[in-house]
């Protein structure tokens, strides 16, 4: 066991900027090209050595968070307390910082960060190689937000391979509520249902428009098949999306399963005006502006 009695751990947002996806499997996952991009939005989760095992949470929309056995924190630190050989014993406090429910991958974060902040906190100096392991039966998108920077991630996201990134400049737009990342892929199943669904795969453009740091190449091949179901869903999306492009974003998408927003800008001034004109436009509740690509989860 570790003398420390307290361990911090940062993680990062994450924006799909491709977003491919298959025909449903019969597990009932989609296969998928998932091209992550890490940006500089951070949750940060500290464990504490306590009697049991116990969640708080503090920041904007934090009451909507789950305290409980369901939160993907208190889930990591159960996984990686079996495979010890442990009780979980810690308390997790995240604060919160990355939209919730907003289809950056806040969630998936915070259990990335548990699993390396009780690693650390119980000196368990996991190989890298089982914590990604864990990190997948947690969910698709948790890998990532362990690595951070850029990849592509397929079979349901989780398997993931780096890839070079530039410096990319994002605003993004929070909308009110969230949505259901799995009431999305139902809505994408039921809008493509009859059709042939192509077996995804990364665009080779995509992946060298991401490598040169052109925001304008970046521009003309983002691309999320879940867009038209997030849409259906949330309609009003598209207005906010007009709202962005009109303010002179390169390009508009869906954050993965939505219902944030991301827009891509060409600079530090460019996205300040991007903002601004989207919080005029009372399209979306708040804005967000930042850059990629941000390093995956880190202690402090």
């Amino acid at each position: 066991m570790s003398a420390r009695q307290s361990v911090t751990v940062r993680v990062p947002a994450k924006v799909n900027v491709q977003l491919a996806v298959g025909a449903a499997r019969p597990d009932g996952f989609h296969d998928l090209a998932n091209v992550f991009l890490a940006v500089s939005l951070f949750d940060e989760v500290t464990a504490t050595a306590s009697d049991t095992l116990t969640v708080t949470c503090e920041g904007p929309d934090s009451d909507q968070v789950p305290l409980d056995r369901t939160n993907l924190a208190a889930r990591a630190a159960e996984l990686l307390a079996a495979r010890a050989g442990l009780t979980p014993d810690v308390h997790l406090h995240i604060a919160k910082n990355i939209p919730v429910a907003g289809g950056m991958a806040g969630g998936s974060a915070d259990g990335a960060a548990a699993l390396l902040a009780c690693d650390a906190l119980w000196g368990l100096d996991t190989p890298r190689a089982e914590l990604l392991d864990i990190c997948a039966e947690l969910g698709s998108d948790v890998p990532f937000s362990l690595i951070g920077g850029a990849a592509l991630g397929t079979g349901r996201g989780e398997v993931l391979t780096p890839v070079e990134a530039g410096t990319f400049h994002w605003v993004f737009a929070v909308a009110d509520g969230g949505l259901s990342t799995p009431a999305v892929f139902r809505e994408f199943d039921r809008l493509t249902a009859g059709s042939a669904v192509p077996a995804p795969h990364a665009s080779p453009a995509l992946l060298a428009a991401l490598a040169s740091g052109d925001p304008d190449a970046l521009a003309a091949t983002l691309a999320n098949d879940l867009q038209p179901a997030a849409l259906s869903l949330r309609p009003q999306l598209a207005d906010t999306l007009d709202a962005g492009t009109a303010a002179g974003a390169l390009a508009a998408l869906v954050s993965g399963s939505g219902p944030t927003t991301a827009f891509l800008v060409r600079d530090e001034e460019a996205a300040a005006k991007v903002a601004a004109a989207l919080e005029a436009s009372t399209t979306c509740r708040t804005t967000r502006t930042t850059t990629s690509p941000a390093p995956g989860a880190t202690i402090l």
